[in-house]
Formats: structure tokens, C-alpha cells, sequence
């Protein structure tokens, strides 16, 4: 007897969920097959879920069967989820698995009210979520339905609807879907074109992983015993991180600096903490593949850049298109690619003549030209070069000054090394984004971690105080939060170090 096929639908509220699920229950009765639904409506947006489920029943099914009105744990055929963590929600209820689900879900994210109300990057781990979407389901089909949804003019759960008639998973051919998008009578032309959009994404997906899986194998070509080597010495908790750390450092350097990543790396492992090893791992990733001007020209000028702009500004194959860069170096970006000895007396000079930080070189580069594009192949084409510039020499002096740290506080307490791990997320980007993010890393780092580490602080207390100096600095990059709450600190040391006493 056939068997019935069960659909779950997450939606946030305003994604068209209600309407996604009447256009398969009208494709499917178009075409004489028993069909079933029920509605669950959460409440506004992201402070509770909106839920559809629908049952499908296929061509030479019993009369008499019956469908349910509810969906059951391990019992679910298709999931489609209009946010990733809605999808992540579905998993976690167990609708998801492994042996029996293919989950189709949008990569886009949503922010729920938690996330916005934390102080600094609040954010759920993505990466998380897509671990837990390729470990529990059996087939994925993933990719941006908003950024697709605009692209094609569109809106988001047309996307999503043509994506399941690309997975083949329901016995509903095209033309039905169509005319139930057609039957309502609701813009119908852009949600075709999305329809289609989300269609030829879905059937797309296998070229999309060969290509995927051809990149992260050149990423890594020469490395692959540096793979092994951490499949042999880390936990296979911290693997997933370790081993996109070595493509990440592969890609932006080569294989010997993906090798001091694990030689670093080893010094974390030897504290005998796996948990710890994994937060180092993905902040020493991000560390040591930190933003220059080498790795903005790579990326201005990667092969699929121009393709995705043309496609942004929704440009014609044979439309013209022009894309104008705007550069404005300063004295210490000039500086950070020239060598130590050339960078300090230029920062010299800059400071004694009163122009740090006031004087810019306003450029224009058009990539669309070959001049242009050539220009910046040639600053990009430097990674050779990175290692003999003074801000490769600070970087690797910051990063090893904050591992020693990290190991000098585990004796302490773990808390206290976590802290000082995540004080990491302060340094980022180039230019004043990265002067105003390492400025307030080292005044944490000489007011509240150097006196923790010296045995003026219990370790409880020490933690503490990383973490709020942290969460105010990340608060007010400027500054001024991190200088009241590091007086405040200052001013709560003395007993504790009595009592350390």
C-alpha cells in the first residue's frame, strides 16, 4: 500500500506560512490525492512558532485511510523551515531525523528577541545549526530564500514552495503547483518567477555540493596530512572547528602557517580541556587570518565576485555594469605592509608632523576595467609578502601574548581562561575598526588580566571582570563604557586581593 507523505512547516509570522501550505493542499487536490492540514499559529514573529503541518496521501491510497492532525517525533518526510533556527527548533524536537527527513530550509537569519537584547554579538552560533542540519537529516537543501526572494522579485515562501517540487519529495508535479499559485490570484507573476527561482536553486543543489566540495579540496591541497595529524591528537569534539581553521589558514597563507595554527594549538590541548581547545581553536582561526589590505584585494577581485554583484543589482547578461572601489588608506595602513624598520619611522614621521590620523589618500579603482582589476590582482598577489610586514610581526605578537595568557589562567581556573579566550571577539577588522578593538583589548589585558594573573584577584572573580570589561567594550567601541566599568573593577580589587592574601 502506498504511504502517506508528512510535510512540517516552520514559519516566522509575515513569511506566508498560511499561504504556503494552502498552495500544496490545493496542488495536491488538483491532482485527486487525499490531503490533510492543520494551522498552528504562534504568536507575533519570533516570541513563539507558527507551525503547518499537512499529510499527503499519493495515487492508490486506501479510501479509508486516515490522516493525522498532528505530527509525530521521527515521523516527518519533508521539514521546511523559512529561517534557519526555525529549523534548528524542529530538530531539536526531535521532527527531524536522520534516517527519513530531508529538510529544506532558508540560510537566512532572523534575530529572535533573546539574540537582540544581548550586550554585543548575542548571536546564535550559526555554525552550530548547520552541524546539527547536516547531522540530523538525511538529505539538506539549503540556501538564502530572502536574498533569493528579492533577487527574483518575489517573496519568500514561493521560494520555499519551489524548492520542494525541485526535491521530487511529493508526488506533485510543477504544473500544479503553478496553477495553485495561479488559483489564488495574488501576484502572480513574481511569485512564479520565485517559484521558479526556488525550483531550479533545489535541483541544483548536487552541482552546488560537487563545486563546494572541488573548493574546500583545493583549500586544502598540500594539507591533508595536517588534517590527519589533528584527527589523531585532538578530541573529535573540536574537530569541525580545527579542521575548517586549517583550510581557513591554508586558503589565506599556506600549509606552514596552517601548521603553526596546530603547532599553537597543541599548547591549548596539553591544558587537558576539550572544551577550551574548541574556543581556541575558532578564535585563533579568526585570529591569525586577520583583515590587510592583501586580503581585501583577494576579495574584491574573486572569480564569482562580479557575477554576484551583477546578480544583487539585478543587471541583464547584456547590460553593462561598472563597479567603482573606494580606497582611503591612511599613514598607518601604509605603514601596516611595509616592513618593521620602514613602518616605524613612517609612523614616526606621521606623529612628529601632527598628520597620524588626519592624513588619507582618497583612491578609485574601477575592477570593471583592466587596469583597475590589474591593479588590485597585483596588491593581492602580496601574500607572499604578508609575513615580512609589520602588522604580520604585532599580529603574532598579540596572538602569542594572549595564549600565554590563555595558558598562564587554566592553572587559576578554566572559567578565567575562557574569559580571557573570548576577549578575543574585540580585535577585528583593519584601519580605526582595528585601532579602536585592540586599544580596548589591551587596557583589559593590563588592568584586569595582568593583576588576575598575578594573584591580585580570586579566579572567580577575575573571570567576572573579563567578562564585564568584554561585554563593555564591545558595548561602546569608543571607549567609555570600558573606562567606567575598568574604575569600577579597580576600585572592587583592593579586598579581593586582601582576601586572595
Amino acid at each position: 500500500m502506498p504511504k502517506h507523505i508528512t510535510l512540517l512547516i516552520g514559519a516566522l509570522g509575515g513569511d506566508g506560512g498560511g499561504v504556503l501550505c494552502d498552495w500544496i493542499v490545493s496542488a495536491a487536490q488538483s491532482r485527486g490525492l487525499g490531503v490533510q492540514a492543520t494551522q498552528i499559529p504562534g504568536v507575533a514573529q519570533r516570541t513563539g512558532a507558527t507551525t503547518y503541518y499537512v499529510e499527503v496521501m499519493p495515487v492508490g491510497a486506501a479510501p479509508s485511510s486516515v490522516l493525522a492532525l498532528n505530527p509525530a517525533i521521527g515521523e516527518v518526510d519533508v521539514a521546511l523551515a523559512t529561517e534557519l533556527l526555525e529549523a534548528g527548533r524542529m530538530i531539536f524536537n526531535g521532527f527531524v531525523t536522520p534516517d527519513r527527513t530531508t529538510l529544506i530550509a532558508s540560510t537566512h537569519r532572523v534575530l529572535a528577541i533573546g539574540e537582540r537584547m544581548a550586550m554585543g554579538d548575542g548571536s546564535f552560533d550559526v555554525g552550530r545549526l548547520l552541524r546539527a542540519v547536516k547531522e540530523r537529516s538525511r538529505e539538506q537543501i539549503l540556501f538564502d530564500m530572502d536574498q533569493a526572494a528579492e533577487e527574483s522579485g518575489g517573496v519568500l515562501n514561493a521560494v520555499l514552495l519551489g524548492a520542494l517540487a525541485g526535491s521530487g519529495r511529493v508526488p506533485i508535479p510543477d504544473s500544479a503547483f503553478e496553477a495553485a499559485i495561479r488559483h489564488a490570484g495574488k501576484s502572480v507573476d513574481t511569485n512564479l518567477a520565485a517559484f521558479a527561482f526556488g525550483r531550479g536553486h533545489a535541483r541544483g543543489e548536487l552541482d552546488q555540493a560537487v563545486r563546494e566540495h572541488r573548493k574546500r579540496q583545493t583549500a586544502v591541497q598540500g594539507a591533508e596530512d595536517l588534517i590527519e595529524r589533528a584527527r589523531r591528537a585532538y578530541p573529535a569534539a573540536s574537530l569541525d572547528v580545527v579542521e575548517e581553521g586549517i583550510r581557513r589558514l591554508t586558503a589565506y597563507q599556506d600549509r606552514r602557517y596552517a601548521a603553526l595554527y596546530l603547532d599553537r594549538l597543541d599548547t591549548i590541548q596539553a591544558l587537558g580541556s576539550a572544551e577550551l581547545l574548541r574556543e581556541v581553536a575558532r578564535h585563533l582561526a579568526v585570529r591569525m587570518s586577520f583583515e590587510d589590505v592583501i586580503r581585501v584585494a583577494l576579495a574584491k577581485t574573486a572569480a564569482d565576485r562580479m557575477a554576484r554583484v551583477r546578480a544583487e543589482v539585478r543587471a541583464k547578461e547584456q547590460e553593462p555594469l561598472e563597479i567603482t572601489e573606494h580606497f582611503k588608506p591612511g599613514i598607518e595602513e601604509i605603514a601596516a605592509v611595509l616592513p618593521p624598520p620602514l613602518a616605524r619611522r613612517l609612523l614616526a614621521w606621521g606623529q612628529r608632523t601632527g598628520r597620524l590620523g588626519k592624513t588619507y589618500f582618497s583612491m578609485h579603482v574601477r575592477t570593471t576595467t583592466i587596469l583597475g582589476f590589474a591593479r588590485l590582482r597585483l596588491v593581492a598577489g602580496l601574500r607572499w609578502w604578508r609575513p615580512r610586514t609589520s602588522r604580520y610581526v604585532e599580529e603574532q605578537a598579540e596572538i602569542e601574548r594572549w595564549l600565554g595568557q590563555i595558558r598562564d589562567a587554566a592553572p587559576l581556573g578554566l572559567d578565567l581562561a575562557r574569559e580571557i579566550t573570548e576577549s578575543a571577539r574585540l580585535i577585528k577588522g583593519y584601519g580605526d575598526t582595528h585601532k579602536r578593538g585592540l586599544g580596548n583589548y589591551r587596557r583589559i589585558a593590563d588592568e584586569v588580566i595582568a593583576p588576575a594573573l598575578a594573584g591580585r584577584m580570586t579566579p572567580r572573580a577575575a573571570a567576572d571582570a573579563v567578562a564585564n570589561a568584554r561585554v563593555a567594550a564591545l558595548a561602546d567601541p569608543e571607549g567609555q563604557s570600558l573606562s567606567t566599568t575598568l574604575a569600577a573593577i579597580a576600585t572592587a580589587t583592593p579586598p579581593l586581593r586582601q582576601a586572595a592574601e
